[in-house]
C-alpha cells in the first residue's frame, strides 16, 4: 500500500472566527500561481540580486488579487517554505482575510511548494509524495507531489480537494526536450491516485487545482479527463472581463496560454455556479505574478 504522510499545519495566530460556511450558499475556490513566493537569483529594477526576497511590489500586487475575490479555499503553486506561507497568511490577515488553517505540501522540490488556505475546517490531509513514474531508464518522483483535502459541505457530502504544480517545460534530457512526457507521466501518477481516492471509495465530488504547465488539450491535461472508458473529470471554462480565457504570460516568448484551472468531476461540475470559472484581471495583477488567479464558487 502507499505511504501517504500527513502534514497539517494549524497555525494559532488566528483565533478569529471567519466566514460561518456552513451557514453560506457557496464556497470559492481559487487556484494561483505566485510566481517565486521565496528567496532565490533574481533580476530586481535591472540589477541582479542573488538570494532576493519577492520583492515588496509582487507581494503587495498578489495580496490585493487575492482580496479581490477573498476566496474560502485558495490552492497556492510557488510558495517556499513554512515561514514564506505564514507571512502571507499574516499580511491576508492584516487586510481582514483570515484563513484559519493552513496547509503545505512537502514534495521532492524543496524550493517551490504546493500549498492551501482555508477558512473551512479540512476533516483530512493527504500529502501524496510517494508518486513515481517510468521515466526513460529511471524511475522519477512527480516533482511537487500531490496535495489533498478533504471537507465535509453543509449537505453532508465530502468534497476533496487535489493540488498540483506539474513539471514545467524545462529539460536536461535531450530525449524530452520540453519535458512533455515527464509531465504527462505526473500527470498519469496524479489521476490513478486520485481515482483510488475518490470514485474507488464511493466519493465523486472531486477537483484537480493548479498549475497543469501546459494548454488544455495537451496529453498531461487529457490524462485527467478520462482513463480508457472511465469518464474522470472535465476542464471548467474560464474567462476574464474581456472574455478572455488566458492565465499565464510568458515575457520571453511574448505568448499568453491557459495553464492553470480546475478539471472538476462530473458530479462536482452540477454544483458550479453559473458553470464556469472567472479569472482576475486586475490591471495591477501581472505586476504580482505572470499567472493569473482562477476561481469559481460552488453551490453547496
Amino acid at each position: 500500500s502507499a505511504v501517504m504522510t500527513r502534514y497539517f499545519l494549524r497555525l494559532g495566530l488566528l483565533l478569529l472566527v471567519g466566514l460561518n460556511l456552513s451557514a453560506s450558499e457557496t464556497i470559492r475556490v481559487a487556484t494561483y500561481n505566485l510566481q517565486n513566493y521565496l528567496v532565490m537569483d533574481r533580476l530586481v529594477e535591472g540589477r541582479w540580486r542573488p538570494e532576493y526576497p519577492k520583492p515588496e511590489v509582487e507581494k503587495t500586487a498578489v495580496r490585493q488579487v487575492i482580496l479581490e475575490v477573498k476566496p474560502d479555499i485558495l490552492l497556492l503553486q510557488e510558495i517556499g517554505g513554512p515561514e514564506f506561507l505564514q507571512e502571507l497568511l499574516l499580511d491576508l490577515g492584516d487586510a481582514d482575510l483570515l484563513y484559519d488553517y493552513a496547509v503545505l505540501m512537502q514534495g521532492e522540490d524543496e524550493v517551490r511548494h504546493v500549498a492551501l488556505l482555508s477558512k473551512k475546517k479540512p476533516i483530512e490531509v493527504v500529502q501524496h509524495d510517494d508518486l513515481d513514474f517510468k521515466y526513460f531508464e529511471q524511475r522519477r518522483q512527480v516533482k511537487r507531489g500531490l496535495l489533498e483535502v478533504a471537507f465535509e459541505l453543509s449537505d453532508g457530502q465530502i468534497l476533496k480537494v487535489f493540488g498540483v504544480h506539474l513539471k514545467s517545460h524545462w529539460s536536461n534530457e535531450p530525449r524530452d526536450s520540453e519535458s512533455s512526457m515527464r509531465r504527462t507521466r505526473e500527470a498519469r501518477a496524479c489521476r490513478d491516485r486520485i481515482i483510488e481516492r475518490t470514485l474507488n471509495v464511493g466519493e465523486p465530488l472531486f477537483l484537480v487545482a493548479g498549475d497543469f504547465n501546459d494548454h488544455p488539450a495537451s496529453a498531461p491535461l487529457r490524462r485527467f479527463y478520462q482513463k480508457g472508458d472511465l469518464v474522470f473529470g472535465q476542464l471548467l471554462p474560464i474567462s476574464d472581463s474581456r472574455g478572455h480565457g488566458w492565465t499565464h504570460f510568458y515575457q520571453e516568448h511574448g505568448a499568453y496560454t491557459q495553464v492553470d484551472g480546475f478539471v472538476l468531476s462530473p458530479e462536482l461540475l452540477k454544483r458550479v455556479k453559473g458553470g464556469r470559472g472567472r479569472i482576475v484581471d486586475l490591471p495591477e495583477a501581472l505586476t504580482g505574478s505572470d499567472h493569473r488567479l482562477v476561481y469559481f464558487d460552488l453551490i453547496q
